[in-house]
């Protein structure tokens, strides 16, 4: 991203009543993308700002610059503000900037080595008053026609747990490792000197039939929280690599999650006329 205009020939634009999902095409939209960010992150969720990003009001990292950042943007409010973004890290966009994101806390050899284009999700953002399932949905489409626009076959990333007390994030940990831990093939694990086993309690502590939907959401957090954005990777067929990661600067625990995409694409564009394209250097 080195112009002041990004064209993506190959992404379609989405249009979902008041609400589209496309790529940004103008720094101008990355900027906002990046508003966005810092209120989510600094304002409303405790992360620590570097001096520049407090004066600039803006979450920003040297990923940015090289990668393609989605957006779901509401028509009816006035100037059309961006409510919602997903950053986007495929394999030459990771190697413009020394490798992926996840590679900070992760050895992620064995995904790297997986044949094909991989798309690294990252800087997961919707404003306060559209966290809902419907715009959750919309972005899931939205990162779906990604998939088939570029021809993605591997899809992974960092997911967060607010807070860094894991122990107040025992059960859904646990629960995790027990029951959805990547193969081997595919099984990231934290860097040493940062790992955080997740198997804190034993198997025969869950019900695998009810365990998920016990694992509800409380917006206050505790012990028994799965987020929303964790139980959406789950629902397509997630996995999660082995040990978390501790943010001091995003007050988070982080998770690696990784997903096949033919589950994601056969999903979320059924309904629309995509098709999987030959992979663009775009």
């Amino acid at each position: 991203m080195t112009t002041d205009t990004m064209t993506h020939p190959a992404y379609p634009v989405l249009r979902f009543g008041n609400l589209e999902v496309r790529l940004a095409t103008t720094l101008a939209e990355v900027d906002a993308a990046q508003a966005l960010r810092y209120k989510v992150f600094y304002e409303e969720m405790g992360a620590q700002p570097t001096d520049e990003m407090l004066a600039r009001k803006r979450d920003f990292d040297r990923y940015d610059e090289h990668c393609q950042h989605l957006l779901i943007i509401d028509h009816k409010l006035e100037n059309s503000p961006i409510v919602g973004t997903y950053r986007m890290i495929r394999r030459c966009a990771a190697e413009k900037c020394g490798g992926f994101y996840s590679s900070t806390e992760y050895d992620i050899s064995a995904i790297v080595e997986y044949p094909g284009e991989l798309l690294e999700l990252g800087r997961s953002c919707i404003a306060a008053d559209y966290r809902t399932g419907a715009v959750m949905q919309i972005l899931w489409r939205g990162i779906a026609a990604f998939i088939v626009a570029y021809d993605v076959k591997l899809l992974f990333g960092c997911a967060s747990f607010q807070g860094t007390d894991v122990e107040k994030l025992t059960l859904p940990l646990s629960y995790l490792y027990h029951h959805h831990l990547a193969p081997p093939a595919l099984r990231a694990r934290a860097l040493p000197g940062r790992y955080v086993d997740m198997c804190r309690l034993p198997r025969e502590a869950f019900d695998p039939n009810t365990a998920f939907d016990k694992l509800k959401f409380d917006p206050r957090g505790g012990s028994q929280s799965l987020p929303p954005l964790i139980k959406g990777y789950i629902r397509v067929g997630c996995a999660v690599g082995d040990g978390a990661v501790i943010d001091e600067q995003f007050n988070t625990t982080d998770i690696f999650i990784v997903v096949k995409t033919d589950l994601i694409a056969d999903r979320y564009t059924k309904h629309y006329d995509l098709e999987r394209k030959t992979p663009t250097a775009e």
